[in-house]
């Protein structure tokens, strides 16, 4: 058995605040403890009642900083992290000139290993302890992503990409050897320690209406795997997706009538909807994916994220690594932010931190595991400083509230305001300058 106590200022979210007034909406504990045992939080509270509790129990004392559930990314790819800050024109170009080539590389079982272990590394370094991943068309890339996951006792979604079409020699499968392919890795994967597989139609312009058919024979296989593929990101790419689906009344239509449709459902982007696919969305459960860093660095366009929640449907929110341009969560609220200001919608910190954390868990059906600090949880925690950097420290002299400490860390804040990441209550940033104080 192994324990320990953390210490510090804790901030758990139970539901979505309704504004920054909705103190009801989250727990802020000033001098707070957290008692992990076996990668789970067994006690939660103020420090001085939990530590006579927990007497003996070694304590990790993180104070003055801000102790929450570990940052949660519902839309990354996997083999994309060398193609991160690549120079761009508009989604298809960029697939085709940057991504594709990049993907065909994780065929070989060494390379897709090593990123595998840097691909983590990133993210941990960043405060996220879940990631909803794409992994390559091949097999080796989901084994490299588990395995890695595995290691590391993260809590980690993903599966292979099916596509059968419009992509490169090396990066097609076919509907048949795809849905052999995904039912062996779900034997194997789905369930297995933290790991979750993820049925992954790309997207309808490289699958075949018989891959589609053969992902639909998935979904109905496996109803506890979640579904995630891509949706109306671009102009471009919609118009596309009709001259390959001339029967459909709409991109949603394409999933919709192959059954891929439904509460666990993934859709990443959903830019520009038309009127019957909101309606779609709110009667199926369905999720879409803001991904704003990615959506201004292609030009995709702004996601409504009011118009959607005023519809009752529940976005997550996410990095989109490699188009998107950090693995940061903190970035991607904060550019999150600017993208909801243009169209006057109003994203305030405590909303933006629960979206990042209990919000995403909510959309993966994860609640009761990941995304809060709650007794019973299992312990993935952040511990951020707002006064990581000078110019933080400067503006943090002038900050008077939790709302203002947390803004400063989405607007201003990056991997250097990560003092410490704990993945199932083992400390997992690289220790040195952001150490933490440890006593008896």
């Amino acid at each position: 058995m192994t324990e320990t106590l953390l210490r510090g200022r804790i901030l758990s979210f139970h539901r979505a605040p309704a504004d920054g007034e909705d103190t009801d909406a989250f727990t802020y504990i000033e001098d707070g403890a957290l008692w992990l045992r076996d990668g789970m939080i067994v006690r939660r509270g103020d420090f001085d009642e939990v530590a006579k509790e927990a007497a003996g129990v070694p304590v990790t004392d993180h104070r003055p900083h801000l102790l929450m559930a570990g940052f949660i990314d519902t839309h990354i790819h996997f083999p994309q992290v060398q193609v991160i800050a690549s120079w761009g024109a508009q989604l298809l170009d960029w697939l085709n000139s940057y991504t594709f080539p990049e993907e065909t590389r994780f065929a070989d079982e060494a390379h897709a290993a090593r990123m595998a272990t840097a691909f983590m590394d990133q993210l941990v370094a960043h405060g996220t302890t879940s990631a909803v991943a794409y992994c390559s068309v091949h097999g080796t890339s989901v084994e490299a992503y588990f395995a890695e996951a595995t290691r590391r006792n993260m809590r980690m979604l993903g599966g292979k990409v099916l596509m059968d079409r419009n992509a490169p020699d090396g990066l097609r499968d076919t509907p048949q050897s795809g849905y052999d392919d995904s039912t062996a890795l779900i034997g194997k994967w789905h369930g297995t320690g933290r790991c979750d597989y993820v049925i992954s139609p790309r997207f309808a312009i490289t699958s075949t209406p018989e891959q589609m058919e053969m992902a639909q024979a998935l979904a109905l296989e496996n109803p506890t795997c979640h579904i995630q593929t891509h949706l109306s990101e671009n102009r471009d790419e919609i118009a596309y997706t009709l001259d390959l689906y001339p029967q459909a009344r709409d991109y949603l239509d394409v999933y919709q009538t192959y059954g891929l449709l439904r509460g666990n459902s993934l859709l990443g982007h959903a830019i520009h909807l038309e009127p019957r696919e909101i309606d779609a969305l709110a009667e199926s459960g369905a999720h879409p994916v803001f991904c704003p860093t990615s959506n201004l660095f292609l030009g995709s366009g702004l996601f409504d994220h009011g118009g959607l929640s005023a519809r009752g449907i529940t976005s997550g929110i996410a990095t989109d690594v490699g188009a998107g341009t950090s693995y940061s969560m903190l970035q991607t609220l904060n550019e999150g932010y600017k993208v909801l200001q243009l169209q006057g919608q109003a994203l305030h910190p405590l909303q933006a931190f629960d979206w990042a954390t209990r919000g995403n868990a909510e959309v993966l059906g994860m609640a009761d595991r990941i995304g809060t600090l709650e007794e019973g949880t299992e312990a993935d925690i952040v511990v951020l400083n707002a006064s990581a950097t000078g110019a933080m420290a400067l503006r943090m002299e002038r900050a008077e509230t939790l709302s203002e400490e947390l803004f400063i860390l989405q607007v201003m804040g990056d991997d250097r305001a990560v003092e410490e990441v704990y993945v199932a209550g083992q400390a997992s940033k690289t220790q040195g300058a952001h150490s933490a104080r440890v006593a008896a």
